[in-house]
């Protein structure tokens, strides 16, 4: 947990019980950094972006940003969402139809008292930062979807805000827009000075903008840390294969871990206890027969189902034998794919050499 200088920041502990279901998260998050929420769907993660909002009430914890208390259940002390320094882009950028750019822009501020000449002058200059100058009287319908980001981002900044939510920021945006928008709006959050928190379910969107993750599951915190170390030590199902990785669990002894009775991996690092190995689908060889009696790491396994996954072929596998059931992944050339023969039910052998696998303490 990332520790705050007292009175700067987000300080977060975000409870919610509704419906069955439990949020309980904390978060504290610096200002000029930018936090990424993760998880499958139905985690908490947009759950957890409203409350921070002041959209859904807390039924516990607290929530405290730069030092000010804007919500404390159990001390009745609640400030309403017009009221929070907070500014929300949300997927679909709810723009104002009949408003123009600039004016959509100047919303914010006319709301909070900025008389219209200074609220369309704040207007103009944050367009005009956006690269949006020659499209201030352009109207949404008229806008690209990478225009249309940039005016919500405008208008989420228009009132100075001290926490900045963006909920699924580049979900609207067809592939093509994608790769520009995100680079631009990684340029913009680098260069805000509060705190920002973004709810995605795109590991490369989070990789890319965000400078730590929090991977949420039923509701609470399994995983957070920078990009990288998420990546390389995921520590659940969820986290593997986001970051495309095979992740088991087993007790280790040295540079051998157990997976189940029967069924040892050889890893590089010497681990004791719970531990963790994980290895890329890319490190997978498949054989038609059991492979040279030395390879250590080979076991049965049947094909479950192939895919497309860019130029390669993803394989879909269950261990037979004394690795029964244990799902796992592995990527060939299609020109592989067609020699082996591959086809579901089908059997093969599997290996993975010690060199590409990662062990680390469960």
């Amino acid at each position: 947990m990332t520790t705050l200088a007292k009175g700067e920041g987000l300080d977060a502990h975000l409870v919610l019980e509704r419906d069955g279901f439990t949020l309980d998260v904390e978060l504290a998050v610096r200002p000029g950094e930018v936090l990424a929420l993760l998880g499958p769907n139905g985690a908490g993660k947009t759950t957890a972006l409203r409350t921070l909002a002041g959209l859904t009430p807390l039924t516990g914890g607290h929530l405290r940003l730069d030092g000010e208390t804007l919500e404390d259940p159990a001390r009745r002390r609640r400030v309403a969402p017009e009221g929070r320094p907070v500014g929300v882009i949300f997927q679909d950028y709810l723009l104002f139809p009949h408003l123009t750019a600039l004016e959509n822009v100047a919303f914010g501020p006319r709301c909070h008292g900025v008389p219209r000449a200074a609220a369309r002058a704040l207007a103009a200059d944050l367009l005009d930062r956006m690269g949006l100058a020659d499209h201030a009287g352009v109207k949404p319908r008229r806008l690209s979807g990478g225009q249309a980001q940039r005016v919500a981002l405008a208008r989420a900044l228009a009132t100075g805000p001290r926490l900045l939510l963006l909920d699924e920021p580049l979900a609207a945006l067809d592939a093509g827009a994608r790769l520009d928008v995100r680079a631009e709006l990684r340029r913009h959050l680098a260069a805000f000075e509060a705190v920002a928190v973004l709810v995605t379910h795109d590991p490369l969107d989070a990789m890319v903008l965000a400078d730590r993750l929090v991977v949420i599951e039923n509701g609470r915190l399994v995983q957070e840390g920078t990009p990288a170390e998420i990546a390389r030590r995921p520590r659940t199902d969820y986290v593997a294969r986001l970051v495309g990785l095979n992740l088991y669990r087993g007790k280790a002894a040295g540079r051998t871990v157990r997976l189940v009775p029967g069924l040892d991996l050889t890893t590089t690092e010497e681990v004791d206890g719970p531990a963790f190995v994980a290895f890329p689908p890319g490190a997978v060889a498949l054989h038609r027969d059991r492979p040279d009696s030395s390879a250590r790491n080979a076991w049965p396994a049947k094909v479950v189902g192939m895919e497309s996954h860019g130029a390669q072929i993803r394989v879909a596998l269950a261990g037979s034998g004394p690795a029964d059931g244990l799902p796992f992944a592995a990527d060939l050339t299609t020109v592989a794919v067609a020699e082996l023969g591959l086809a579901p039910g089908g059997g093969v052998w599997v290996s993975v050499k010690a060199a590409q696998t990662h062990a680390y303490p469960a």
